[in-house]
């Protein structure tokens, strides 16, 4: 088999509730891109990439355009189904850039399941999981906003929540105060600074939450509270609360040194961050491996990005599978048909060939750049 065409395309997920915000970025609006592998055996695979602005992590969506166009031409001719030759070509085709890679590793992936008539899970090492626990993101807001949020998620079937601060310790503290009135003991609650404190201030914060936690007889967990490991390894040995790392965790040595530091409790593995599914599965068998629980999700997308998703987290054991995401859930738009089934706060992937969905090309329109074929 050999890849004949790579088309992308750019579109624009709007969100249902009007705006995402964290830390101290919002967004009303998250710009998508969307690669489609044609190949010579009338297979074609999908991949998603969806940044988050170029202020918030080193990727942004012009930036993933821009790469594939440069590793597009090196790549017609190769066979799709050679998943470690693909990565290795494309790193030395571009060094680093993971984001830029993911929806091309992830649409080859698509391309291989339909290639074996088997779902992507299959591959990833099995279906684990029938269903996948989902967490809802409360985004930052007034905090009787956020707790009223928090209330409607939960009469929704949604027991995990993940509430978004990260900005003035003062007012994050006031937000915690009014999520911890409204918090049931089966709630599992994470607090997601998205790197928004200084080190001090999320000392503070941690310090007087955890007392709040403790009358209450409540635990909530702590995400990436800051921006550098060295500084959210502080903020891990001056808490009791359980710590997890997001931003930080970009790739092997990272996770080994948090293993060795015992710098968290759990990890949020990220797709787009590790370059696509083959690294994320690495990732994710090293973490089963040591002992590592993980979130499982990618850093935001539609249909394709989150079929994605739920086809790592299935192949996952459930043990070491903490929570995922929803992403096209969020989202005013379809950008693609079958993706993943939500239903009362679980996810559930197709059993259909490769990541089973089928790019909506009504929504998608016309490619912003083809190359090869016809």
């Amino acid at each position: 088999m050999k890849i004949t065409k790579i088309r992308l395309f750019q579109v624009d997920l709007p969100m249902k509730e009007g705006a995402y915000s964290w830390s101290t970025q919002s967004y009303s609006s998250f710009d998508s891109t969307v690669v489609l592998i044609d190949t010579d055996e009338g297979i074609t695979g999908a991949g998603e990439s969806c940044p988050l602005g170029p202020s918030y992590l080193a990727a942004y969506a012009e930036g993933v355009r821009t790469g594939v166009t440069i590793l597009a031409p090196d790549l017609i001719g190769e066979d799709p189904t050679q998943l470690d030759r693909i990565n290795m070509k494309m790193d030395q085709l571009m060094k680093g850039h993971p984001y830029v890679k993911s929806a091309i590793d992830m649409a080859c992936w698509d391309i291989l399941g339909k290639a074996t008539g088997m779902p992507v899970y299959q591959l990833l090492g099995g279906q684990l999981q029938e269903r996948i626990k989902l967490f809802k993101v409360v985004a930052r807001a007034a905090p009787e906003v956020m707790a009223d949020r928090l209330i409607e998620y939960r009469e929704s079937g949604f027991d995990h929540f993940q509430i978004k601060v990260g900005e003035h310790p003062r007012t994050d503290i006031e937000r915690f105060k009014r999520i911890i009135e409204v918090m049931q003991s089966t709630d599992t609650v994470a607090a997601d600074a998205n790197t928004g404190w200084k080190q001090h201030d999320a000392l503070v914060v941690v310090d007087t939450v955890g007392g709040l936690l403790r009358e209450r007889n409540l635990t909530c967990y702590i995400e990436q509270p800051c921006l550098t490991y060295e500084e959210c390894f502080v903020v891990r040995q001056h808490t009791n609360l359980p710590v997890i790392l997001d931003e930080c965790m970009d790739g092997l040595p990272v996770l080994l040194r948090g293993y060795r530091d015992h710098a968290m409790d759990l990890i949020n593995l990220k797709i787009n961050r590790m370059g696509g599914l083959t690294r994320a599965r690495q990732i994710r068998d090293l973490c089963v491996a040591l002992g590592i629980v993980m979130t499982i999700e990618d850093s935001w997308g539609g249909e394709i990005a989150t079929a994605a998703i739920a086809h790592l987290a299935q192949s996952t054991p459930e043990a070491f599978h903490f929570q995922s995401s929803a992403f096209h859930d969020y989202n005013t738009i379809q950008i693609a048909e079958g993706g993943p089934v939500v239903a009362d706060g679980y996810m559930t992937a197709t059993s259909r060939p490769g990541l089973g969905v089928e790019p909506n090309m009504e929504i998608l329109g016309s490619p912003i750049f083809q190359l090869g074929g016809s």
